[in-house]
């Protein structure tokens, strides 16, 4: 199983704080993404932000960045500071 965690607007965005995916349904950032976006046209439309940064297992990546069984997934919203 991929850990999948949301955070700050998108968690309200989505309702949820998190959820897990089989590995076997995706093997990289996007497909995460994509497996999402199956669940739900609301949670598809959230995931389809480009804005949106990633983390795998705290380190920040791109789309096409490899994942595997055990890996954690974060999604959240570009941050800004003041």
């Amino acid at each position: 199983m991929i850990k999948v965690i949301f955070f700050a607007a998108l968690r309200e965005q989505l309702g949820s704080s998190g959820t897990e995916i089989s590995a076997k349904c995706a093997s990289t950032v996007a497909e995460v993404k994509d497996a999402l976006g199956k669940k739900d046209q609301g949670w598809k439309n959230y995931l389809a932000n480009n804005s949106l940064l990633c983390a795998v297992n705290h380190q920040m990546v791109q789309g096409d960045f490899s994942v595997k069984a055990g890996d954690e997934v974060a999604f959240f919203p570009p941050v800004t500071g003041g």
